[in-house]
């Protein structure tokens, strides 16, 4: 382990259409910590509002402050209007964003076809 690895993490920030969570690991992948809007007590459509990515964000900041985290890589899966909310109060809370990574999965041949109906 070399000697600033303490200071490095990673933050997974998985944004879908219902909720939105967010995780913080070490360099190996092994969880620190994890927190979702539905554990900060948003309930219904609430969840997936800017207002509950702003909470999940400075949570996970607070997390990652108090294990000493300085450095972290950021993975983005998911489309929602949260996202940019989250990188924004990551950044302020005072921890270097080192690199944004989407790995949101896109299809990339799609669904086969339907038969065409004979008649």
């Amino acid at each position: 382990m070399k000697k600033y690895d303490a200071f490095q993490g990673i933050i997974y920030i998985n944004s879908t259409f219902n909720n939105t969570i967010s995780t913080l690991t070490d360099l190996k992948g092994n969880t620190i910590s994890w927190i979702s809007s539905g554990v900060l007590g948003f309930k219904g459509p609430k969840k997936n509002t800017s207002l509950a990515s702003q909470s999940i964000s400075e949570k996970i900041s607070s997390f990652a402050v108090n294990k000493n985290i300085k450095i972290v890589d950021v993975y983005i899966k998911g489309i929602s209007i949260g996202k940019e909310v989250l990188l924004r109060i990551i950044n302020n809370c005072g921890i270097y964003i080192r690199s944004i990574t989407d790995i949101t999965p896109l299809p990339h041949n799609g669904c086969r076809k339907k038969k065409k109906r004979r008649v």
